[in-house]
Order: C-alpha cells, then structure tokens, then sequence
C-alpha cells in the first residue's frame, strides 16, 4: 500500500527507448495505462499542470496506433 508521502507524488511514465509503431503490443498497453495513471493524478491538482496536456497528447498518439493495429488486424 502506498504510504502518503508517494501517494502524492505523480506516477512514473517511462518514455519508451523506442518508437510507438515499433512497440509491442504489451508495451503500448503498459504505456497507455502508465500515462492514463499520470493524467488522472494530474487531473486531481488545481491548477492542472501543463504537463498533463503533453501526457494527454502522447494517449492520443498511443491510442491512434492502438486503433490503427487493431483495424490492420480485423482487416485481414
């Protein structure tokens, strides 16, 4: 269980070494949910932070190959 000290710290988002389109897809999983994590948290702060807006833009850009991954898969 998390103590309160680190329950008020933002939750880590590891960058990964890699682009997203050569992620697999438990990596895009796993960094969809570590950045879900952190915007929630940084939903919860007033002011919202701005770095919450670039976690927001980098879920988008997750979401987008998720989706193209999962149209190239129903496709065939």
């Amino acid at each position: 269980m998390p103590t309160a000290e680190t329950a008020r710290q933002a939750p880590k988002v590891t960058h990964p070494q890699h682009r997203l389109g050569q992620l697999t897809t438990y990596e895009l999983r796993d960094y969809r949910r570590q950045l879900q994590s952190a915007i929630a948290f940084f939903d919860s702060k007033d002011p919202v932070p701005p770095a919450r807006d670039r976690l927001r833009a980098t879920l988008a850009a997750v979401v987008a190959e998720q989706d193209d991954r999962a149209r190239t898969a129903h496709a065939s």
